[in-house]
C-alpha cells in the first residue's frame, strides 16, 4: 500500500461550494477513485490559507495515475476549475509531499 499526500489551492470564498460538491460527488467518480485503487482518501482544508490536504491509500500508484485519463475524471476536474487553482487540463494545481514520518 502507498500513502500519498499533496496540498492543492482554493480561491478565495469557495470553501463551502467546494465541501458541497465533495458531499454531493458523483456516483461515477467515486466508482472511478475505486476502481484505480484509491482508498482511505481524506481531503483537509486550512480555513485561513485556502489550502487542501490531501491523502490517499493506493495499492498501486501506475494503476492509481491512469484515472487521469478517464473521461469522468477529466470531466470533475473541468467541474471544480472554476473553484480552485488549476492547470491548463483542468488538473488541480497541486504539490506531492515527501513523507517523513509514519507510525503504524
Amino acid at each position: 500500500m502507498e500513502r500519498i499526500a499533496s496540498i492543492m489551492y482554493l480561491y478565495e470564498g469557495q470553501q463551502a461550494e467546494y465541501k458541497k460538491r465533495h458531499d454531493e460527488l458523483w456516483p461515477e467518480m467515486e466508482q472511478a477513485l475505486k476502481e484505480h485503487g484509491a482508498s482511505n482518501y481524506s481531503i483537509f482544508l486550512d480555513p485561513a490559507t485556502d489550502i487542501l490536504f490531501a491523502y490517499l491509500e493506493v495499492a498501486d500508484k501506475a494503476t492509481y495515475d491512469k484515472i487521469s485519463k478517464t473521461e469522468i475524471c477529466q470531466k470533475w476536474w473541468a467541474y471544480m476549475a472554476p473553484i480552485m487553482k488549476s492547470n491548463e487540463d483542468n488538473s488541480p494545481v497541486s504539490k506531492d509531499l515527501v513523507q517523513v514520518f509514519y507510525l503504524a
